[in-house]
């Protein structure tokens, strides 16, 4: 072979190296225009546990059987209905979209309503070299690309709904290498097990913005009458001021993340910091999601004016998980 023809043999295979190297791994954003930890959560995990059961990768509880996924989650329906954008996690081409499937807890209709579309308004952007990534459970009429579309990463695909086969508003983010799913905590090629040898597919950003949080409130408030989860949810039954002479108030808290074995402390104190109500348990298992609630009766002499403070407390082996408060106001 002559020596020029080996070097153009030479750089030819070096840059089909370089070039297979450059494609090897996408790396992807946050795909929700939120911020992570106080205006949306992750709620669930790809589940990691090989068997029956379901560990998140870090081998914490925040998954469900055979889950393929992160859930990022809003805290209620008001924040749905707010609007929050779905956002392109990396660049590539549009590959399908499905909308028009209206936003209704699965609960409500049943899954065999769905008609198998469990992934409700979706759309599913192809990044090139068998890499996919999917965002499920999107607002019914919110979609705002086609099959064919090129996207940037931070692009806006559609809204948070609750579309599918859901029971909270969230967006299920999925990632996939030749069909296969790929947990982006921990990177392909590892085997399905918590806790090993992790290469993240997240930018450097992105990791930061994710860091793992076991356990938070999403809301917490008062009504006057006994609360109802879905109810609250949809931001029914808040009470804003004590007002009249009712008989009694509720403190209620919906939260996410609750170990077997935590103890969760719930009460009411006066405006002058007496308290009214206490009442503490603890998990016989574990509760992706908690729904909290006390009631306190009239005080003997009425309400009094100033703040009637609810609070919750999440304690995990002796440490506070998560300590909030929230002020109902009687005025004067």
């Amino acid at each position: 072979m002559a020596p020029s023809l080996l070097l153009r043999t030479v750089l030819l295979v070096l840059a089909l190296i370089a070039g297979g190297a450059a494609r090897a791994e996408p790396r992807f954003e946050v795909p929700i225009a939120c911020a992570v930890g106080s205006e949306c959560f992750l709620q669930n995990y790809m589940d990691e546990d090989p068997g029956p059961g379901a560990q998140d990768y870090t081998c914490g509880p925040l998954s469900y059987e055979g889950h393929n996924g992160t859930d990022f989650r809003l805290r209620d329906l008001v924040a749905m209905a707010r609007g929050m954008e779905v956002l392109a996690a990396a660049a590539g081409k549009v590959a399908r979209v499905r909308d028009g499937m209206d936003d209704v807890n699965v609960r409500t209709i049943g899954i065999p309503a769905l008609g198998g579309r469990d992934a409700g308004n979706a759309v599913v952007i192809d990044h090139g070299d068998g890499w996919e990534t999917q965002y499920s459970h999107l607002r019914k009429g919110s979609v705002r690309v086609a099959p064919g579309d090129r996207v940037e990463a931070g692009q806006p695909l559609g809204l948070v709904g609750l579309s599918g086969r859901t029971e909270f508003p969230h967006v299920d983010f999925e990632v996939r290498k030749d069909g296969r799913h790929v947990d982006p905590f921990v990177g392909p090629g590892a085997p399905r097990a918590c806790g090993g040898q992790r290469r993240p597919l997240w930018t450097e950003a992105a990791q930061a913005a994710l860091a793992y949080q076991a356990s938070g409130v999403l809301i917490a408030g008062f009504s006057a009458e006994p609360p109802e989860a879905e109810r609250v949810r949809r931001g029914e039954q808040r009470l804003d001021v004590l007002s009249g002479d009712p008989a009694a108030i509720r403190f209620w808290v919906d939260a996410f993340g609750g170990r077997r074995g935590d103890t969760v402390a719930i009460g009411v104190t006066a405006p002058d910091g007496r308290t009214l109500t206490s009442a503490e348990a603890k998990l016989d298992r574990n509760l992706a999601s908690m729904f909290l609630a006390t009631e306190t009766q009239r005080p003997a002499g009425g309400w009094r004016a100033g703040c009637y403070r609810g609070a919750v407390e999440l304690r995990r082996d002796g440490r506070t998980v998560f300590k909030e408060s929230r002020c109902l106001q009687r005025p004067d």
